[in-house]
């Protein structure tokens, strides 16, 4: 869209084609007076299709994807991307839906957003790999350099990159705590204590925003998935339906929304509440998407939050992924109630958006039957547009492809995401392994080592051996549960056996990559130098078997003992495995854990989440 000159010499973007500079197109006037003009033009239909956030599966060149036509015939302009190509075509990608939203009535830019995609996480539906950006250690990983600086540099420098392909919303961070070992998206959280989580967020959140308010520079924060998903029953993910309940034992929902309430103070611009129900803690045990104790009560009054919420995504409808089939909807706490009635409870809760939703009509529908009232609309709209104009993109949305090829994945970004890598590289036990050695590696680019010592085929033949590890998960079938680590913590024994004999035979380095705090009793006794990494090129890892680079990282979390002690605690409580082999903040000093709630005969109880339900644990899905 070509810039007009107003008849005093100001250019302005001509959003609804009359050629005349109206109050919202108007780049000098304050975004409050800019957002009241243009929400005063639009219709219910209008405003309903703001308050959809649709997402995008294909990208591909010269393919315009099925989401266009929901932008060009029903006006949704919010999209969560998944599936993204190479940034050149990303960025010519955003200035076609710009142009596609720019020959509307009105006019209202694209806001583009992502899930994270600067880790070594691939999961289909929380974390990215595509679209060729600078690596650095999963968000847990972050949280073990403990260093703000750092953090705030890497997040500013990811920003940079995600802004130059056109995504200006950050579904992430996470401020959920990993007070469950078992949970299956600690990888994502800043860990286990809640004022290093609070630290870390803080400058995840400067990084990405650039201040606690919104500019054209910024990526805006999506911070998820209050009020603290951490805190599940058993470790189960509440994308299942038998992980739908939260588990508060230790009666620590405070300590959750610590991390929060420091995210809201730094200024995050918007917030995902979780899928799951915040079982004993007295608040309504309905999905916290639905939950107006949560919502209206905790964020909006409590904290004074008047930023965007939106929930997390696919509650009403599902999802179709491409060649996958459909994903159920997880309602959870309501699924026995009408589609108006649940749309009704998200609307009384104060969601701004319907994450993954394209149905602008269910909200038309709640307005003209009396649910709502259309003031009410407007309070989301408000709240959405509000963003979008801070943001920039009703002056410029566009992007330079050219120089979007060259800034994602440029030298120096990867450079820094490679410091911050090793910076987080944690060393748990031993000492690094002679150099010039013949070496055998498992899981271990042989190329990479080949710069360390003669690469050999068998360990018999090897004066050294590196071996690099998940941490242990259980295998479960189904598309979407197969991409999530749940489950035991702890190696098969027949796999400790054979690292042990491995061991045995020939000095033996073993690095973890922890996204869950592994059970690693038994391993650290039989290995020369046993690591924790969050992500890092193999050469990284090699640098401190080597001795050639220190590891300076601290534990974000516990690593418990064993499997009972992880059991035997309680979900909501930080530092509660019993005995835990390596302790938050090692190898420095010992440190004291925080006060932990005092235990009560119900606490040993059987839980009351999903292992307790019988209606739960006897259904199953089929996600293939």
């Amino acid at each position: 869209m070509k810039l007009l000159r107003h008849h005093d010499g100001t250019l302005f973007r001509d959003l609804n084609h009359n050629g005349t500079m109206e109050p919202y197109e108007d780049p000098r006037l304050p975004v409050e007076d800019r957002v009241a003009d243009l929400l005063a033009r639009m219709t219910l239909a209008e405003k309903a299709a703001q308050m959809c956030h649709g997402r995008i599966f294909t990208l591909n060149p010269g393919v315009f994807p099925e989401e266009s036509a929901e932008l060009s015939n029903l006006g949704i302009t919010n999209f969560l991307l998944m599936t993204m190509p190479g940034p050149g075509v990303m960025a010519r990608w955003n200035n076609h839906l710009q142009d596609l939203a720019a020959a509307r009535r009105l006019g209202i830019p694209v806001t583009l957003a992502s899930d994270p995609r600067h880790g070594f996480a691939a999961n289909p539906l929380v974390a990215h790999l595509t679209g060729g950006f600078s690596r650095g250690p999963e968000p847990i990983g972050l949280a073990a350099t403990a260093d703000d600086a750092l953090v705030e540099e890497f997040a500013a420098a990811a920003a940079r990159e995600l802004r130059a392909v056109g995504i200006r919303v950050a579904v992430h961070p996470m401020a959920d705590l990993a007070t469950e070992p078992r949970w299956a998206r600690i990888h994502g959280t800043f860990g286990e204590d809640a004022d290093l989580a609070s630290r870390m967020l803080v400058a995840y959140i400067r990084g990405f925003q650039g201040g606690a308010e919104l500019g054209p520079d910024s990526v805006a924060c999506m911070v998820k998935h209050f009020p603290g998903g951490g805190a599940t029953a058993d470790g189960e993910d509440p994308h299942f339906s038998y992980g739908r309940f939260g588990a508060y034992p230790g009666g620590n929902l405070d300590y959750h929304l610590r991390p929060f309430r420091a995210a809201l103070e730094a200024g995050c611009a918007q917030v995902m509440p979780g899928y799951g129900i915040p079982a004993g803690t007295g608040m309504a045990e309905v999905g916290a998407c639905f939950n107006r104790d949560v919502l209206v009560g905790l964020l909006r009054e409590r904290f004074g939050f008047d930023g965007v919420i939106c929930t997390d995504f696919n509650l009403l409808a599902g999802m179709t992924i491409p060649g996958r089939g459909t994903l159920p909807a997880r309602n959870w706490g309501v699924e026995h109630l009408p589609l108006a009635e649940q749309v009704r409870m998200l609307l009384d809760a104060d969601v701004d958006q319907f994450g993954g939703e394209t149905r602008p009509e269910l909200i038309v529908d709640a307005v003209r039957s009396g649910a709502v009232t259309e003031a009410r609309i407007d309070a989301s709209v408000r709240r959405i547009l509000r963003d979008k104009f801070r943001l920039g993109l009703f002056d410029d949305p566009y992007v330079d492809a050219d120089a979007a090829e060259e800034l994602v994945g440029a030298a120096e970004t990867r450079t820094l995401g490679r410091t911050v890598q090793q910076r987080a590289l944690v060393r748990l036990a031993g000492d690094p392994l002679p150099a010039g050695s013949r070496i055998y590696v498992e899981n271990v680019d042989p190329e990479a080592a080949a710069a360390y010592g003669t690469v050999v085929a068998r360990p018999e033949d090897a004066d050294a051996a590196v071996v690099r590890l998940a941490a242990p998960y259980e295998e479960r079938d189904g598309f979407l549960e197969g991409g999530f680590h749940a489950g035991s913590l702890a190696f098969r024994a027949e796999e400790l056996d054979r690292l042990r004999k491995l061991g045995a035979a020939v000095p033996l380095a073993v690095s973890i990559c922890l996204d869950r705090p592994a059970v690693l009793t038994g391993l650290a006794d039989g290995t020369a130098l046993l690591l924790g990494d969050f992500g890092a090129a193999d050469d990284l890892v090699l640098d401190v078997v080597f001795g050639r680079a220190q590891a300076v990282g601290r534990l974000p979390f516990d690593l418990p003992s064993s499997m009972r002690a992880v059991e035997e605690s309680r979900e909501d409580v930080p530092f509660d495995t019993a005995d835990p082999l390596f302790r938050f903040g090692h190898p420095s000093a010992p440190r004291t854990a925080p006060d932990a709630p005092p235990r009560t005969s119900a606490d040993t109880s059987a839980h009351t989440g999903p292992h307790a339900q019988p209606d739960a644990s006897s259904e199953s899905e089929d996600y293939a």
